[in-house]
């Protein structure tokens, strides 16, 4: 199967082709804009017929060269199609920042051996350098390159490239080792293997940064400015980067902490915000809010390349089953001091391991059909 990720490029750009490459951008953008208009008018999402209305004005009222005036169109249908799957009615999307779609082996090349970008513009087409660190991997081959973006952030310049190659899914007969992991807000993660062992990713000073978040923004929301909105809106940003950093880096060490044939099981979280009726008004913030599904979608594609594989499981009793006798009960299990103590055998531990060791356990019992089918 295929697998595909973006991967992010700096570029290194002299004074004189900024100019260029933001007066591109702009270009490029305002020709989106423009198209974007011309679809909430029509609801035409058929390309070649956008196109057939679209084209001469792009090239001619934007002075987009041909292949951009296509990518264009390309791009704005895309950006509809997906505000139409998601929020089901038309909305005009608006697009507001420079940006620019290159089409690899058209628009943009990548040279490895002299750290070239080149890239096609307006003022024709201009050669820079980059930073390739961390992008060495994919210069190998079995590596294709697919449209990437060109944007400018607080005046520098990032390309972001779709990478795709072909992985290989690992077969539940192929598991040799599994990891249940409990994903919480006091702890991040909490993985229990097959080896025993037991990790804990500690949550609190991600739980009080978000608290601190939380309150600036209703600081601000009360003072109402343009200013304190803008301040409101970059704060936003900037707490959504750093909890994707977070989880960047938690899913990336299970990952490769575990060696190929690992199977991560997780709890399905699927009903988490109907679950948050029952929690207290002042706290159902930070239990629906908090990011379970973008750890699982990092760690999702991390394991697929490492040759791993992610399930999901019923999370139903699993802080308050005893992994060693299999007693079930509510009592079991103290809330209010992270507790698990088994009013059957007497088994005490952390509650949040104990759901670790349960989802291992039903990991383990995923793999038992498919092995004695196989013998």
């Amino acid at each position: 199967m295929e697998q595909t990720i973006t991967a992010k490029l700096q570029i290194v750009v002299s004074p004189s082709d900024k100019q260029i490459l933001r007066e591109t951008m702009k270009a490029y953008t305002n020709a989106c804009n423009y198209v974007s208009e011309y679809i909430y008018e029509t609801h035409d999402l058929h390309r070649y017929g956008v196109q057939n209305q679209t084209y001469r004005q792009l090239r001619e009222i934007y002075g987009l060269k041909a292949q951009m005036a296509v990518s264009v169109v390309r791009t704005v249908i895309g950006k509809y199609r997906t505000i139409l799957k998601n929020q089901k009615e038309w909305i005009r999307p608006v697009f507001r920042h420079p940006q620019l779609d290159l089409v690899w082996g058209r628009d943009y090349s990548l040279n490895q051996k002299s750290d070239v970008f080149s890239v096609n513009t307006l003022g024709g087409r201009i050669k820079t350098p980059f930073h390739k660190k961390g992008f060495e991997r994919y210069f190998s081959e079995g590596y294709r390159y697919g449209t990437a973006k060109l944007v400018c952030r607080h005046g520098l310049f990032f390309l972001y490239v779709p990478v795709t190659c072909e992985v290989s899914e690992l077969k539940r007969t192929e598991i040799t080792n599994v990891v249940g992991i409990d994903r919480g807000i006091r702890f991040l993660a909490v993985t229990y293997d097959s080896s025993g062992r037991t990790v804990f990713y500690n949550g609190n000073t991600v739980k009080q940064k978000r608290a601190h978040y939380k309150s600036l923004r209703k600081e601000l929301q009360r003072i109402g400015t343009p200013s304190s909105r803008r301040r409101l809106k970059a704060i936003g940003q900037r707490e959504y980067r750093w909890m994707q950093d977070v989880n960047h880096c938690i899913s990336k060490t299970l990952a490769e902490s575990n060696p190929e044939g690992t199977l991560f099981v997780l709890e399905d979280l699927g009903g988490i915000r109907s679950a948050a009726e029952k929690v207290k008004v002042k706290d159902r913030y930070l239990f629906v809010s908090w990011p379970y599904y973008d750890l699982e979608q990092k760690l999702n594609y991390k394991a697929l390349r490492n040759h791993q594989l992610v399930e999901k499981v019923n999370a139903a009793y699993t802080s308050q089953t005893c992994p060693k006798c299999g007693h079930t009960e509510r009592a079991n299990r103290n809330k209010r001091i992270h507790l698990f103590c088994c009013k059957s055998c007497g088994y005490r531990s952390n509650d949040d391991r104990i759901g670790a060791m349960n989802l291992h356990r039903l990991g383990i019992e995923l793999t038992v059909p498919d092995a004695v089918a196989a013998e």
